[in-house]
Protein backbone atom coordinates (compact mmCIF):
# COMPACT_ATOMS: atom_id res chain seq x y z
CA UNK A 1 0.00 0.00 0.00
CA UNK A 2 0.74 3.82 -0.38
CA UNK A 3 0.69 6.49 2.58
CA UNK A 4 -1.65 5.63 5.31
CA UNK A 5 -3.47 8.82 5.69
CA UNK A 6 -3.65 11.04 8.66
CA UNK A 7 -5.82 14.04 9.54
CA UNK A 8 -3.52 16.66 10.29
CA UNK A 9 -4.57 18.23 13.74
CA UNK A 10 -4.87 22.13 14.99
CA UNK A 11 -1.64 21.54 17.15
CA UNK A 12 0.21 19.75 14.30
CA UNK A 13 -0.47 23.06 12.64
CA UNK A 14 0.24 24.88 15.35
CA UNK A 15 4.08 23.11 15.97
CA UNK A 16 4.43 23.37 12.32
CA UNK A 17 3.65 26.88 12.63
CA UNK A 18 6.14 27.75 15.57
CA UNK A 19 9.13 25.35 14.64
CA UNK A 20 9.25 25.66 11.00
CA UNK A 21 9.04 21.67 10.82
CA UNK A 22 6.03 19.01 12.51
CA UNK A 23 6.85 15.24 12.87
CA UNK A 24 4.00 12.67 11.14
CA UNK A 25 2.90 9.74 12.80
CA UNK A 26 4.42 6.41 10.82
CA UNK A 27 3.03 6.91 7.57
CA UNK A 28 4.53 3.86 5.85
CA UNK A 29 3.93 0.23 7.07
CA UNK A 30 7.14 -2.10 7.11
CA UNK A 31 5.97 -3.73 3.75
CA UNK A 32 6.26 -0.30 2.10
CA UNK A 33 9.18 0.10 3.68
CA UNK A 34 10.74 -2.77 2.49
CA UNK A 35 9.82 -2.39 -1.19
CA UNK A 36 11.60 1.63 -0.87
CA UNK A 37 14.79 0.04 0.53
CA UNK A 38 14.83 -2.70 -2.42
CA UNK A 39 14.43 0.69 -5.13
CA UNK A 40 17.37 2.18 -3.29
CA UNK A 41 19.10 -0.76 -4.83
CA UNK A 42 17.35 -0.43 -7.71
CA UNK A 43 18.05 2.98 -8.58
CA UNK A 44 21.66 2.75 -7.48
CA UNK A 45 22.03 -0.18 -9.63
CA UNK A 46 20.84 1.76 -12.58
CA UNK A 47 17.91 -0.93 -12.80
CA UNK A 48 14.69 1.37 -14.10
CA UNK A 49 11.29 0.50 -14.00
CA UNK A 50 9.69 1.44 -17.78
CA UNK A 51 11.17 3.06 -20.74
CA UNK A 52 12.00 6.35 -19.31
CA UNK A 53 15.70 8.30 -18.27
CA UNK A 54 16.36 9.59 -15.28
CA UNK A 55 16.08 13.51 -14.75
CA UNK A 56 20.41 13.25 -14.43
CA UNK A 57 22.51 10.96 -15.07
CA UNK A 58 24.61 9.86 -12.35
CA UNK A 59 28.37 8.32 -11.16
CA UNK A 60 28.81 6.67 -8.25
CA UNK A 61 31.75 8.94 -6.16
CA UNK A 62 34.96 6.76 -5.36
CA UNK A 63 34.70 8.42 -1.98
CA UNK A 64 32.62 5.12 -0.03
CA UNK A 65 31.29 7.34 2.52
CA UNK A 66 29.79 10.16 0.19
CA UNK A 67 25.90 11.07 0.06
CA UNK A 68 24.23 9.97 -2.51
CA UNK A 69 21.11 12.15 -4.41
CA UNK A 70 19.27 11.36 -6.88
CA UNK A 71 16.56 13.52 -8.39
CA UNK A 72 12.87 12.46 -9.80
CA UNK A 73 13.47 9.35 -8.67
CA UNK A 74 9.49 8.88 -9.57
CA UNK A 75 9.95 9.11 -12.98
CA UNK A 76 12.15 5.64 -13.21
CA UNK A 77 11.14 3.68 -10.29
CA UNK A 78 7.55 2.65 -9.18
CA UNK A 79 7.65 2.44 -5.69
CA UNK A 80 9.15 5.71 -4.95
CA UNK A 81 6.55 6.81 -7.56
CA UNK A 82 3.45 5.58 -5.53
CA UNK A 83 4.56 7.07 -2.06
CA UNK A 84 5.97 10.67 -3.55
CA UNK A 85 2.91 11.45 -5.61
CA UNK A 86 0.15 9.76 -2.51
CA UNK A 87 -2.92 11.96 -1.99
CA UNK A 88 -2.61 11.58 1.43
CA UNK A 89 0.89 13.35 1.28
CA UNK A 90 -0.92 16.08 -0.81
CA UNK A 91 -3.97 16.31 2.13
CA UNK A 92 -1.17 16.74 4.77
CA UNK A 93 0.64 19.50 3.12
CA UNK A 94 -2.60 21.24 2.11
CA UNK A 95 -3.31 21.86 5.32
CA UNK A 96 -0.31 22.56 7.42
CA UNK A 97 0.54 25.14 4.37
CA UNK A 98 -3.16 26.22 3.86
CA UNK A 99 -3.52 25.56 0.53
CA UNK A 100 -6.63 24.32 -1.49
CA UNK A 101 -4.15 22.16 -4.15
CA UNK A 102 -0.98 20.65 -3.91
CA UNK A 103 1.26 19.28 -6.60
CA UNK A 104 5.03 17.39 -6.36
CA UNK A 105 7.88 19.84 -7.08
CA UNK A 106 10.53 16.85 -7.25
CA UNK A 107 11.96 14.06 -5.03
CA UNK A 108 15.00 13.22 -4.05
CA UNK A 109 15.94 9.31 -3.25
CA UNK A 110 18.94 9.93 -0.37
CA UNK A 111 21.21 7.23 0.85
CA UNK A 112 23.77 8.45 3.58
CA UNK A 113 26.62 5.48 3.69
CA UNK A 114 27.02 4.52 7.22
CA UNK A 115 30.88 4.94 8.34
CA UNK A 116 31.42 2.30 11.20
CA UNK A 117 32.72 4.95 13.20
CA UNK A 118 35.04 6.71 11.11
CA UNK A 119 34.76 10.36 11.55
CA UNK A 120 34.51 11.92 8.13
CA UNK A 121 32.53 15.02 6.69
CA UNK A 122 31.82 13.18 3.36
CA UNK A 123 28.33 11.96 4.23
CA UNK A 124 27.40 15.62 5.78
CA UNK A 125 24.21 18.09 4.12
CA UNK A 126 25.27 21.79 4.97
CA UNK A 127 22.98 23.68 7.04
CA UNK A 128 20.80 25.51 4.12
CA UNK A 129 16.85 26.31 2.88
CA UNK A 130 15.69 24.74 0.64
CA UNK A 131 13.94 27.44 -1.09
CA UNK A 132 17.84 28.25 -1.29
CA UNK A 133 17.22 26.09 -4.69
CA UNK A 134 13.84 26.95 -5.42
CA UNK A 135 13.84 31.12 -6.30
CA UNK A 136 12.53 30.68 -9.34
CA UNK A 137 9.20 29.63 -7.76
CA UNK A 138 6.52 32.36 -7.44
CA UNK A 139 5.93 30.99 -3.36
CA UNK A 140 8.43 30.49 -0.17
CA UNK A 141 4.89 28.28 0.98
CA UNK A 142 6.59 25.11 0.34
CA UNK A 143 7.24 21.82 2.34
CA UNK A 144 9.79 18.89 2.10
CA UNK A 145 8.44 15.74 3.24
CA UNK A 146 11.68 13.47 4.54
CA UNK A 147 10.28 9.77 5.37
CA UNK A 148 12.91 7.94 7.28
CA UNK A 149 13.39 3.98 5.80
CA UNK A 150 14.68 3.04 8.92
CA UNK A 151 14.87 4.49 12.72
CA UNK A 152 16.96 7.31 12.74
CA UNK A 153 18.34 9.98 15.38
CA UNK A 154 21.65 11.74 15.53
CA UNK A 155 23.78 8.70 15.85
CA UNK A 156 23.22 7.52 11.85
CA UNK A 157 23.13 11.12 10.19
CA UNK A 158 19.60 11.98 10.94
CA UNK A 159 18.57 16.03 10.10
CA UNK A 160 18.74 18.90 12.62
CA UNK A 161 16.58 21.91 12.24
CA UNK A 162 16.56 25.03 13.85
CA UNK A 163 13.75 26.17 15.11
CA UNK A 164 11.65 28.92 13.96
CA UNK A 165 13.85 29.31 11.29
CA UNK A 166 11.41 29.71 8.42
CA UNK A 167 10.52 33.08 9.81
CA UNK A 168 13.41 34.80 8.78
CA UNK A 169 12.83 35.03 5.74
CA UNK A 170 14.77 33.77 1.97
CA UNK A 171 17.63 34.41 2.99
CA UNK A 172 20.54 35.07 0.62
CA UNK A 173 23.34 32.40 -0.10
CA UNK A 174 21.46 29.69 1.31
CA UNK A 175 21.63 26.89 -1.13
CA UNK A 176 24.51 25.42 0.66
CA UNK A 177 23.53 21.32 0.65
CA UNK A 178 26.14 20.55 -0.72
CA UNK A 179 28.65 23.00 1.64
CA UNK A 180 30.24 20.22 4.23
CA UNK A 181 31.47 22.48 7.09
CA UNK A 182 28.71 22.89 9.40
CA UNK A 183 30.51 24.86 12.03
CA UNK A 184 31.16 27.50 8.96
CA UNK A 185 27.88 27.44 7.67
CA UNK A 186 26.24 28.34 11.62
CA UNK A 187 28.62 31.16 11.29
CA UNK A 188 27.72 32.62 8.31
CA UNK A 189 23.80 32.06 9.69
CA UNK A 190 23.57 32.25 12.94
CA UNK A 191 22.97 35.87 13.43
CA UNK A 192 19.48 35.45 15.18
CA UNK A 193 18.71 32.74 18.16
CA UNK A 194 19.72 29.79 16.55
CA UNK A 195 18.41 26.50 17.98
CA UNK A 196 19.25 23.13 16.60
CA UNK A 197 16.47 20.50 17.02
CA UNK A 198 17.04 16.73 15.95
CA UNK A 199 14.53 14.80 14.35
CA UNK A 200 14.46 12.14 15.65
CA UNK A 201 11.92 9.40 13.71
CA UNK A 202 11.13 5.86 13.61
CA UNK A 203 11.26 4.00 10.49
CA UNK A 204 8.39 4.94 7.74
CA UNK A 205 7.70 8.26 10.43
CA UNK A 206 7.97 11.78 8.51
CA UNK A 207 9.42 15.32 9.25
CA UNK A 208 7.69 17.83 7.24
CA UNK A 209 9.91 21.30 7.11
CA UNK A 210 8.96 24.70 5.66
CA UNK A 211 10.57 24.98 2.47
CA UNK A 212 12.76 28.31 4.25
CA UNK A 213 13.65 26.32 7.64
CA UNK A 214 17.23 26.00 7.89
CA UNK A 215 18.17 22.20 8.57
CA UNK A 216 21.17 19.88 8.01
CA UNK A 217 22.42 16.59 9.09
CA UNK A 218 26.08 15.03 10.18
CA UNK A 219 28.10 12.16 10.09
CA UNK A 220 26.50 8.51 9.85
CA UNK A 221 28.51 6.91 12.36
CA UNK A 222 26.51 3.35 12.05
CA UNK A 223 27.43 0.38 10.64
CA UNK A 224 24.35 0.74 8.13
CA UNK A 225 23.22 3.16 5.44
CA UNK A 226 21.15 5.62 6.29
CA UNK A 227 18.00 5.68 3.52
CA UNK A 228 15.00 8.07 3.00
CA UNK A 229 12.86 9.25 -0.05
CA UNK A 230 12.00 12.90 0.08
CA UNK A 231 9.01 14.81 -1.73
CA UNK A 232 9.14 18.44 -2.54
CA UNK A 233 5.71 19.79 -2.38
CA UNK A 234 4.23 23.23 -3.52
CA UNK A 235 0.39 24.48 -4.12
CA UNK A 236 -0.77 23.88 -7.07
CA UNK A 237 -0.45 27.14 -8.22
CA UNK A 238 2.98 27.88 -8.37
CA UNK A 239 4.55 29.61 -11.29
CA UNK A 240 7.65 31.13 -12.75
CA UNK A 241 8.73 33.81 -11.03
CA UNK A 242 11.68 35.06 -12.72
CA UNK A 243 14.34 36.88 -12.06
CA UNK A 244 17.99 35.53 -11.79
CA UNK A 245 17.76 32.10 -10.32
CA UNK A 246 17.62 28.71 -12.39
CA UNK A 247 16.94 25.68 -11.61
CA UNK A 248 16.47 22.40 -14.17
CA UNK A 249 12.74 22.10 -13.15
CA UNK A 250 12.48 25.51 -15.48
CA UNK A 251 13.47 22.80 -18.84
CA UNK A 252 10.19 21.07 -18.30
CA UNK A 253 8.42 24.16 -19.04
CA UNK A 254 9.89 24.06 -22.78
CA UNK A 255 12.51 25.60 -24.28
CA UNK A 256 12.03 28.87 -23.65
CA UNK A 257 9.96 29.28 -20.38
CA UNK A 258 8.56 32.62 -19.40
CA UNK A 259 7.74 34.56 -15.99
CA UNK A 260 4.12 33.75 -15.36
CA UNK A 261 4.34 30.30 -16.58
CA UNK A 262 2.54 27.76 -14.35
CA UNK A 263 4.37 24.49 -12.63
CA UNK A 264 1.15 22.45 -13.42
CA UNK A 265 2.08 19.77 -16.70
CA UNK A 266 0.87 16.92 -15.16
CA UNK A 267 3.49 14.81 -16.88
CA UNK A 268 6.18 16.60 -14.42
CA UNK A 269 4.61 18.33 -11.43
CA UNK A 270 1.47 15.66 -10.44
CA UNK A 271 -1.37 17.29 -8.85
CA UNK A 272 -1.43 15.09 -5.50
CA UNK A 273 -4.74 17.28 -3.95
CA UNK A 274 -7.51 19.91 -4.24
CA UNK A 275 -9.94 20.43 -2.17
Amino acid sequence: MGVIPYQVTEEDKKRFDEDGYWISPKLLDDETIGRLREAHERIWSRKYDGYGLPMHHFTLSDNPHALRKFDNGWWINDEVRAVVTDRSLGEMAASLLNEDAIRLWHDQVIYKPGTNGQETSAGNVGWHQDYGYWRVSSTTNMVTVWIALQDTDLSNGGMMTILGSHKWGAVEGSDTFFEQDMSKLKAKFAKRDWVEEPCILKAGQASFHHALTFHGSGPNLSSEPRLSVVAHLMPGDTYFRGGRFKHDNLRLLGARPEPGMRFDREEYFPLLYAK
